[in-house]
């Protein structure tokens, strides 16, 4: 039997082959973000006025994951505070990163929230909204401060509340006189401020930069820089490097992803007493980083999307027991969706709406669905699990368990 005292001891003493695991984090702040000196340049030019004390234009990040937009902005507010700070400016800063639960999920709390990192003490519920975005005009008068708010997963907010609240935060500079607020919104959905009320989009006024992903070359110096920073030397094993960037380039070129999956195959290697970190460590590491995040996705879903996704689930089995290809369509899946409805004592959902479901499930990568054309017949999806099937068998042991099925 093992005796957990001893191993805790032994580990606690044993230093491990991290010399600082935070340089591989996501909410690690490099003194040099590498290739993105056009990026930071352009940010900068745009946000500069504000230490004339001028509102500077609101500003919309667009890029796939990963691609440094968070990382760009906090590099150039960073700087911004410390000019700021040098000119006893009294400018201030506030990041919300608005996928958090109870930050964004509602216009209540996301205004709440924004006044608290100002100071401003908002119950979590119980006032009105109207009252809500009071106390936060009040604060920034009595603050008297230019506002530069970070809105990271903006998309989120316009998601769960509608695009009124954009709306209501660019109407705020009307009512203040003592203060002044830019929004500045990150995004991975290039598409997202064209799906917003042309009347808001028009009040935004906002300037837009799109980050290009990393290449394979790219992303290689980016782990260099940041393995040296987490590990001593020749604790990285050879092609070890190169597969992590392989990997995450076929992401859409996702740095943040390479460097977790760096971070997963060091903290593997320890687990296994190896002295080095190995190519088979990276496999591993994707294998756990594809399976926790698929997991992570389905478990915080709405119930509606729990019973599309299973019954997605079960129609892909019915096909691979005839022998029949992978893909099926949405007028498949919905019979059997109705019929889980009905099981789990749930109102079943047009066919429409569940295409829409069907849709959100594609962009998170649990399916692929294309829609394709039936001519007169109109448009219709065809569809296939995108994940591999030990996930898949997980996911569905989930759902059923969930869903009561």
């Amino acid at each position: 039997m093992v005796d957990v005292k001893d191993f805790l001891r032994d580990y606690a003493k044993n230093e491990g082959l991290f010399k600082n695991k935070k340089a591989l984090q996501s909410n690690y702040t490099p003194s040099n973000v590498p290739y993105r000196d056009e990026q930071i340049g352009q940010v900068a030019s745009i946000l500069a006025p504000s230490l004339r004390m001028e509102r500077p234009s609101n500003l919309f990040l667009y890029g796939k994951t990963g691609t440094g937009k968070t990382l760009v902005i906090g590099h150039v507010l960073e700087n911004i505070l410390e000019v700021a700070k040098e000119e006893g400016l009294n400018l201030k800063t506030v990041y919300l990163n608005c996928k958090l639960k109870r930050v964004a999920d509602t216009e209540y709390r996301l205004i709440a929230q924004i006044a608290r990192e100002l100071g401003q003490d908002i119950p979590a519920t119980g006032l009105p909204t109207d009252e809500v975005y009071k106390l936060f005009v009040k604060c920034l008068e009595k603050e008297k401060i230019l506002l530069l708010l970070v809105l990271d997963e903006i998309d989120e907010v316009v998601k769960n509340t509608g695009d009124k609240i954009l709306y209501n935060l660019t109407r705020i500079n009307s009512e203040l006189k003592e203060s002044e607020i830019s929004i500045i919104g990150i995004s991975n959905d290039l598409m997202f401020i064209d799906q917003v009320d042309p009347r808001v989009k028009s009040s935004l006024g906002e300037e837009e930069i799109v980050f290009p992903p990393y290449n394979a070359i790219q992303l290689q110096k980016i782990l260099r820089e940041r393995a040296e920073l987490s590990f001593e030397s020749k604790i990285i094993g050879e092609g070890v490097i190169e597969k992590c960037a392989a990997y995450a380039a076929k992401e859409h070129g996702d740095a943040r992803r390479a460097l977790e999956l760096l971070r997963v195959a060091g903290e593997l290697a320890e687990r296994n007493n190896s002295e080095q970190i190995l190519v088979k460590y990276i496999d591993n590491a994707e294998e756990k980083i594809e399976r926790d995040r698929v997991v992570d996705i389905v478990s915080t879903q709405p119930k509606q999307f729990k019973i599309t996704l299973f019954s997605i689930i079960q129609v892909s089995d019915e096909y691979a027991k005839k022998n029949e290809s992978g893909d099926f369509y949405t007028g498949d899946i919905y019979e059997v969706y109705k019929n889980n409805c009905l099981s789990t004592g749930t109102k079943p959902l047009t066919q429409r709406r569940v295409g829409d479901i069907i849709a959100e499930l594609d962009m998170s990568g649990i399916i692929n669905a294309r829609v394709i054309s039936k001519g007169r017949y109109g448009r219709t999806r065809r569809i296939s699990l995108a994940v591999p099937e030990n996930i898949v068998k997980k996911i569905d042991l989930m759902l059923r368990e969930g869903l009561g099925l």
